[in-house]
């Protein structure tokens, strides 16, 4: 086993068929093919389940996938800490970010990591939150942001903060065009375009309505974020989402937007890293600096719509963040 091996086998992992990792790594797939199948050899194991679709990781090859990762990455390390003459952070960095987060965070992060730490790249993953957890958890990112604040196996949290929900869209009943909150018995029977079953803001729009006993009127399943912002300014339908979502946005018509009250939706935001790969220096510090970046911009005001957690060794009950 050698470090190129292990280079050929993150490569296939993260581009999901040989094919398409021949390409990118200028090897011919036939070479590469042989290269998986002694080091399945060696290893005594199945690393790869191939189908029409393309190759899947065997959770042995999620396991090697995850040490391959950090192994390469210290290699990584290793190289730009000589050429720079050592105590420098360096190395890359893998975030995930869902859609509406990264509409607020992703720019001002890679301008602070930039300007203090040129040897750190980030590669930064935007998406769905459901796809962002599945990848943190398969140790294909370093750090993400997720809609939860509960640790589970194999995944460490830190709450960033709370995040209010808004209803988006012309076709609420009842309510002025200058009103900025909402009750939430006005979006009974409203017609709703929201993200599919198995997205967390999904469940959370219908567990709130369930115990409301007030009905909702799901007319289309959207996993796209550009999407339901553009049917909500259409005037078709609404949509429910965070401030965030508008963020340097720019819209022919903005549609309005108002907070869901009585009772409010919120959920809480966290930044997560998988705790069974070592966390290098360099992830250490884009970590504090995504936390600091979080706070300024909601002291300067550029974050809207968020209620900032205070660390579990300084919560008090006065919370007027």
């Amino acid at each position: 086993m050698d470090v190129r091996q292990l280079k050929y086998f993150v490569t296939i992992v993260d581009s999901g068929s040989l094919s398409k990792a021949a390409e990118r790594l200028f090897v011919a797939q036939p070479s590469l093919s042989q290269q998986i199948l002694n080091l399945e050899s060696e290893l005594k194991a199945q690393l790869l389940i191939r189908s029409p679709q393309g190759v899947a990781p065997t959770e042995a090859g999620k396991a090697l996938y995850r040490l391959s990762r950090d192994v390469l990455r210290r290699m990584d390390q290793i190289r730009q800490e000589v050429q720079e003459g050592g105590g420098s952070e360096s190395g890359t960095v893998v975030m995930g970010f869902p859609a509406t987060i990264a509409s607020v965070l992703a720019t001002p992060l890679f301008q602070r990591v930039r300007r203090k730490y040129p040897g750190i790249r980030l590669q930064i993953f935007e998406s769905m939150s459901g796809y962002i957890a599945e990848l943190l958890a398969q140790g294909r990112l370093d750090l993400a942001i997720l809609f939860r604040d509960t640790e589970s196996l194999g995944v460490s949290v830190h709450p960033l903060f709370d995040e209010d929900l808004y209803v988006v869209g012309h076709r609420v009943p009842n309510l002025g065009a200058d009103d900025a909150l909402c009750p939430l018995q006005f979006l009974g029977n409203v017609p709703m375009v929201v993200p599919g079953p198995a997205n967390g803001l999904r469940l959370l729009i219908e567990r709130t309505f369930s115990r409301a006993d007030i009905d909702l009127n799901i007319v289309a399943d959207i996993d796209s974020l550009p999407t339901m912002l553009a049917i909500a300014e259409s005037g078709v339908a609404c949509t429910v989402l965070p401030a965030s979502a508008f963020a340097r946005r720019h819209f022919y018509k903005r549609p309005p937007i108002r907070k869901i009250v009585d009772p409010g939706m919120n959920r809480p935001v966290s930044l997560c890293w998988n705790n069974s790969v070592p966390t290098v220096a360099a992830t250490q510090v884009v970590r504090s600096i995504m936390i600091e970046l979080i706070a300024e911009l909601r002291g300067a005001g550029e974050w809207e719509g968020i209620t900032l957690r205070q660390p579990a060794a300084e919560s008090t009950s006065d919370n007027t963040s």
